[in-house]
């Protein structure tokens, strides 16, 4: 039988967050024996979306800052009305060549407003399929609380009108959508929890170090790189340490990172074996982003989280209060963050007790593909 093909879109724009959530899950769905095309926007990244997918790169945009005030292109020049009708006309003819069973758009229409220039052409492209495919939208469980007057009308609206299935990547016992979408109810029947999207159990790691810095993409956590350099040079007590700055930490910072650090303190760009690097860690260190905390619970490790909260950001700083609340992190808020305030935080973790067990699901990726097979009455072609 043909393998039910999807189309996935994400579109990063700051962090790697959503384009590295996004690539677990088309893996997961793979390994189930979907035909899976991933549609990318954003400025590559080595290694996603990952191995046994399709994937097509529209012209990258990016964020213009943390406010997400604008998009610019990878020099940093704000795109204009042809850059935007050439990425909409490539977007729509790779969705007629796929011709998928299934649509998955990552985030919108709770986020990526910026993106309607081509978002809003492909739904409009869906509806006049014949037969129409499935229509789904991929979202996290804590999302950025809107304050403009509409926006959650607006979500609501176009949900109702076009979409299938709203996929929220959580645990229910851990968070429901209504807590940072109060109109969630008018969306219900279409809501289903697939359990948070973690990576499989990593192997144990023969590397050990007190202090495990990370900064996921690292194009906003520049704060925390400096202060864990600073923080490392004012220690002073035989802590091993190790930074992981991102990818898009600009190549100037990293290396002048590198020249400043003190012998104990080991910086990379980036570690493929970063799950694994967590399991022999006696604390990591890391902002509250989605990705990071589901490798973080599977690890297991203790865990102090700072998380973004620059222009309006509301997401990470009510992920990381809930999870201080159920006893598997503690908290030190980015204005509290000095090289002085880091090490007394990192202290005071070490002091307190371990992290408490927990139950939460993190098999959301593989859940999502069954989830979908169940929706189009399909069973897997192979077993994951």
């Amino acid at each position: 039988m043909k393998p039910l093909r999807v189309f996935f879109y994400v579109q990063h724009l700051l962090g790697i967050g959503h384009l590295a959530r996004a690539s677990r899950i088309a893996a997961a769905l793979a390994d189930d024996g979907f035909d899976v095309i991933v549609v990318t926007g954003g400025a590559p990244v080595a290694g996603f979306p990952g191995p046994n997918v399709k994937s097509v790169t529209l012209p990258p945009v990016t964020s213009g800052d943390e406010g997400f005030s604008g998009l610019v292109d990878l020099e940093g020049k704000p795109i204009d009305d042809a850059f935007r009708e050439r990425r909409c006309e490539m977007l729509l003819q790779t969705f007629r060549e796929c011709r998928p069973d299934i649509v998955i758009i990552e985030a919108f229409p709770f986020g990526r407003r910026q993106m309607r220039f081509e978002l809003l052409p492909l739904i409009e492209a869906i509806d006049a399929t014949s037969p129409k495919p499935l229509l789904a939208t991929s979202v996290r469980d804590i999302l950025q609380e809107r304050v403009k007057p509409g926006r959650n009308e607006e979500t609501v609206d176009l949900i109702n009108r076009h979409f299938d299935l709203v996929l929220v990547h959580g645990d229910p016992t851990f968070a429901t959508i209504d807590k940072t979408f109060p109109p969630a109810g008018a969306i219900a029947a279409k809501v289903v929890y697939t359990g948070l999207v973690a990576a499989p159990p990593p192997p144990a790691t023969s590397e050990n170090f007190d202090v495990l810095v990370s900064v996921g993409g690292g194009a906003a956590g520049k704060s925390l790189v400096r202060s864990t350099v600073a923080a490392a040079q004012k220690a002073n007590n035989g802590w091993k340490w190790c930074l992981v700055t991102g990818p898009n930490l600009p190549t100037g910072e990293f290396e002048a990172i590198t020249r400043e650090a003190t012998p104990g303190l080991s910086v990379f760009r980036f570690r493929e074996d970063f799950a694994s690097l967590l399991t022999g860690a006696r604390l990591s260190v890391s902002q509250a982003g989605y990705n990071t905390v589901c490798d973080v619970l599977r690890a297991g490790c203790r865990s102090l989280l700072v998380p973004f909260a620059a222009g309006g950001e509301t997401e990470q700083t009510v992920r990381a209060e809930m999870l201080e609340e159920l006893g598997l992190a503690t908290v030190l808020t980015e204005q509290d963050l000095t090289p002085e305030g880091l090490v007394q935080a990192i202290q005071a973790a070490f002091a307190g007790p371990a992290p408490a067990a927990h139950r939460l699901d993190l098999e959301g990726a593989q859940r999502t593909a069954k989830i979908l097979r169940e929706r189009l009455g399909t069973k897997p072609t192979r077993s994951a």
